[in-house]
């Protein structure tokens, strides 16, 4: 197969990949910010295990965890306006979706890295007279923060990679901006090639990361 490489065609285009990064980093900090603050919060309150709750709270987390995201995306915008008689900008469903997505697993990161600490820990708090969300915050978070670093910054990673699948509700990340400069030059090779690139290049240093930090609580359990 004969094809002939030419990306130099593309540098008009310049800008629209810039835009598509930025919006993608945009997306990626905000759905991380906001699914971090719902997983600390469902992490938390799942501690306490009053039964009802609880409940509740494992069928948010089973339920975004065992569903494919591009579903979860493609209903949340098409499906679910239709429930409740109001129309979901692309960009709202895309932050709400991909936060209460990222948040089911930073939920059970948060969840776990607490549990992780030695009872002696909570019950040594306790016999300083804490109260229960002081205790959280003063004694236990801090320990707990250690073995979460790791899982976290890799759910990050991954919650990066995730923002690709916006771009079916035309929200303009990197990969929708990908598909106007292919339709306008027809130069898919060339475009998702640079896409790959651009990726890869913000992914592997943030992958480097979370194997320092996972190399770090080998290190520490030896």
């Amino acid at each position: 197969m004969n094809y002939t490489w030419d990306f130099a065609i593309l540098a008009k285009y310049s800008h629209l990949f810039w835009v598509g990064l930025g919006w993608t980093m945009a997306y990626t900090l905000g759905t991380i910010l906001l699914g971090s603050a719902i997983g600390l919060f469902v992490g938390i309150i799942r501690l306490r295990r009053p039964v009802v709750i609880d409940w509740l709270l494992i069928a948010y987390i089973e339920l975004f965890r065992c569903t494919p995201l591009l579903v979860q995306i493609i209903w949340f915008y098409y499906a679910f306006p239709v429930v409740i008689g109001v129309n979901i900008p692309a960009h709202v469903a895309a932050v709400t979706v991909l936060s209460l997505y990222g948040g089911a697993f930073y939920a059970e990161i948060v969840r776990g890295s607490i549990e992780s600490v030695p009872r002696g820990q909570w019950d040594a708090a306790r016999a300083l007279g804490l109260r229960p969300w002081r205790m959280m915050r003063l004694v236990i978070l801090p320990q707990a923060l250690k073995p979460m670093l790791a899982p976290y910054v890799n759910q990050s990673v991954t919650q990066l990679k995730n923002t690709s699948l916006v771009s079916v509700i035309a929200v303009p990340d990197l990969v929708y901006n990908a598909t106007l400069i292919n339709a306008d030059t027809y130069r898919p090779l060339e475009v998702y090639t640079i896409i790959a690139l651009i990726y890869f290049a913000i992914l592997f240093p943030a992958t480097l990361l979370g194997r320092r930090f996972e190399r770090g609580m080998s290190y520490d359990k030896a």
